[in-house]
């Protein structure tokens, strides 16, 4: 999932018109107007203690509270609306019409008519739409762009369809963080939040519409980058380093001014813990460079481009006691607790370190002291979902309340395959039985997400799995469990088993030459280093006269890179998220002691079957204990923007 957070609350917001009855009409106008109480109403003069601008941000935040207390007090009638609006609005489209729907807005019709689908499902359609065909085919309104998603179909990222409405909702979502968040920090509106913020490639469609990630979407567009004045989006970043296109200049240049103004600074964070963990490595390997920037007050001329550096020189100011602080605290042997000697006024990490990203939680818990590691939202590419109403929690509790008025949200039950020795997998019931709604979800029950957007995507599964763990009022909170059959993950990849597999296969015709074999294999993801990596036990039997070479090991690794998806590939070649991949080759006869082992822990001699990818520490620590040798990818993988058929990046 690409789980997304940080995103300013300073759109104008969409309301459905029935759900008035719901929100206040003060809320909606205080909602959209973020610094003016209604006109249609005169508010209590502020006390002595208080500023009008502070007295308006308490007021906003008390009504943005009270309109998650209604929509959860009331999900099942919402969810209805929901729907009736999704079916009302897009009534006329071929995809609907395909299944027999004739205008009906119930939700007995719709669940007995439309199909429960996949990407797969969906591919041709949005191909055409890809394609340049602007009939009504999912939606009835224009497809403004398709959002890229980390999840993947035949090696390229899934694409999902937008419409500009889609702004509006998200930015409901977005406008309830940070009043959430001040019932438990309060006066994060007297700083600055420290956030590593970065766009990525793009491409064009051949039809001509834009396809790239949700935050690059947003980054790039006017509600960011003309967003007015609101503190709680008040950032270090100057707008020109987060749009700067070379990752390089762009993290110099934020960590730069995050340095400047370190004592401004209440909260630090990046969308992924992966990435907050690459900002601190890159002040570890260049915080020579940066204290001679702030001791002289000028900007390295490694900074080439002429906006990032104007935006800069706008900060950076001659300091050379705050050199003097940097040097000394950077150049002693420990960086425990970094985050807070450098930038002593933070309240907490913003990052998500739910899913695959829990990996990162030790180290987190090492550079920052042990602050609070705070997960805001839950939403991805396909639609925007909840939010986390106990942000101090810890991560292993962290869960989100779904927000009903997002989309149309079913759940399919599950049954997952909880195993210490081999990935998250899930099963899902007989779809043929009735999905279960928001409202009638069960306590303790797991299941896989499906959604019906305004976009057009019509009781389509997600692919997460949520557990259940409590109630807000009547709307259920869930508990990410994990994404269903991903074996491998560093930052936003996502490997499966299946793929892993033919990549190993492709690889493996390296080592016929030298008449070896591959006896078996299995692999983890190695966050020790930075940026993690994927790594690769091989037991490897070799029958020839010649010894394999240590390039033809190399050559093996660059293979099963080049065989995996574009979204592995561009973490590896252009956002530098994932480091060279590794074999290490193990002595005979490993894989017999780890089945061993695997038995003693309570596996079924008669159903064990070697797994693809492990992540139970003993488990690793056994492989890593029979490594005889190991080697590395030599060169990135090929990759460039858009899909294999289309013509490349953006203008």
């Amino acid at each position: 999932m690409d789980n997304i957070r940080h995103l300013t609350s300073t759109f104008p917001l969409y309301i459905h018109p029935h759900l008035s009855s719901f929100i206040p009409q003060t809320t909606i106008f205080s909602l959209n107007h973020h610094h003016q109480p209604p006109s249609t109403a005169m508010p209590e003069a502020p006390t002595d203690t208080t500023t009008t601008t502070e007295y308006n941000l308490i007021e906003k935040n008390k009504k943005s509270l009270k309109f998650i207390e209604d929509v959860t007090s009331n999900p099942d009638e919402v969810q209805q609306l929901i729907l009736t609006e999704i079916l009302t609005q897009n009534a006329t489209v071929e995809y609907l019409r395909r299944y027999g729907f004739s205008g009906q807005t119930d939700r007995e019709s719709f669940k007995k008519l439309i199909p429960v689908v996949g990407y797969e499902d969906l591919q041709s359609d949005i191909s055409r739409i890809a394609n340049g065909d602007k009939s009504h085919i999912l939606s009835s309104r224009p497809i403004s762009e398709f959002l890229t998603s980390s999840g993947t179909s035949g090696g390229e990222r899934k694409l999902m369809p937008t419409i500009d409405d889609e702004l509006g909702r998200r930015s409901l979502l977005y406008s309830l963080l940070m009043p959430v968040m001040s019932q438990f920090v309060p006066g994060l509106d007297k700083g600055k939040g420290m956030y590593f913020l970065f766009i990525k490639s793009e491409a064009k469609t051949p039809g001509g519409l834009v396809a790239r990630p949700v935050l690059t979407s947003y980054y790039k567009s006017s509600h960011f980058r003309e967003r007015p004045y609101d503190p709680y989006t008040n950032y270090t970043s100057p707008n020109e380093t987060i749009l700067c296109p070379d990752s390089y200049q762009s993290m110099y240049s934020q960590m730069l001014c995050g340095l400047c103004l370190n004592k401004e600074v209440l909260r630090v964070g990046a969308v992924f813990a992966s990435g907050f963990i690459r900002a601190i490595r890159f002040l570890e390997k260049h915080w020579s460079l940066l204290s001679h920037d702030i001791r002289t007050g000028t900007l390295n001329s490694v900074i080439t481009d002429p906006s990032v550096r104007e935006s800069v020189m706008r900060i950076l100011k001659p300091d050379p006691n705050l050199a003097d602080f940097i040097e000394l605290e950077c150049s002693k042997k420990s960086w425990q607790g970094i985050i807070t000697r450098l930038w002593p006024n933070t309240k907490y990490v913003d990052v998500i370190v739910t899913g695959s990203m829990a990996q990162y939680i030790p180290t987190l818990d090492y550079y920052s002291n042990g602050l609070p590691l705070v997960c805001t939202m839950y939403a991805s590419s396909e639609c925007y979902f909840g939010v986390n109403l106990n942000p101090l929690c810890d991560p292993s509790e962290v869960a989100y309340t779904l927000i009903p008025t997002m989309a149309y949200f079913e759940f399919l039950p599950v049954h997952r395959d909880v195993s210490v020795v081999g990935p998250c997998t899930a099963k899902s019931e007989n779809e043929s039985l009735q999905l279960v709604d928001l409202a009638d979800v069960k306590l303790g029950q797991e299941y896989e997400l499906v959604v019906t957007t305004y976009a057009g995507l019509y009781r389509y599964r997600v692919g997460d799995v949520l557990k259940v763990v409590g109630f807000k009022n009547k709307a259920p909170q869930f508990r990410f469990i994990c994404r269903k059959n991903v074996a491998l993950s560093i930052d936003s990849d996502k490997t499966d088993e299946v793929e892993l597999h033919k990549a190993v296969e492709n690889a493996v015709n390296h080592l016929v030459p030298f008449s070896g074999t591959l006896t078996e294999y299995t692999s983890y993801a190695d966050t020790t280093t930075i940026p993690g990596h994927y790594v690769i036990f091989w037991e490897v039997s070799e029958n020839g006269s010649t010894r394999i070479p240590a390039s033809v090991f190399e050559d093996c690794c660059l293979t099963i890179e080049e065989s995996l998806n574009s979204v592995y590939r561009q973490g590896r070649a252009s956002d530098k998220s994932i480091g060279p991949l590794e074999i290490k080759i193990v002595e005979n006869g490993t894989f017999d002691k780890l089945m061993d082992y695997a038995i003693s822990l309570g596996a079924s001699i008669n159903q064990y079957k070697t797994p693809r990818c492990v992540k139970y520490k003993p488990i690793v620590d056994l492989l890593n204990d029979k490594v005889v040798t190991s080697y590395v990818s030599q060169k990135c993988p090929k990759w460039f923007p858009g899909h294999k058929q289309w013509t490349g990046p953006v203008n």
